[in-house]
């Protein structure tokens, strides 16, 4: 399937969740938001919220700094 992540084209199999699309960018759920299809996604639901083709997903990153 292809979604959009972050503005670009993405392939991932049909049926991947999240949680693999995390793992595909190798980020750690903790340090991310997820937006997928303009609403916010909680945490607790990477595991379960699967993608379909035509999702636009944005991945926000937290940086710690000074």
């Amino acid at each position: 399937m292809e979604l959009s992540v972050n503005g670009e084209k993405l392939q991932l199999p049909d049926g991947a969740t999240i949680q693999a699309l995390l793992d595909h960018y190798k980020l750690q759920s903790v340090r991310v938001a997820v937006e997928l299809n303009r609403d916010i996604v909680a945490k607790k639901a990477y595991l379960n919220t699967s993608l379909k083709s035509g999702d636009t997903v944005e991945i926000v990153t937290f940086v710690g700094g000074g």
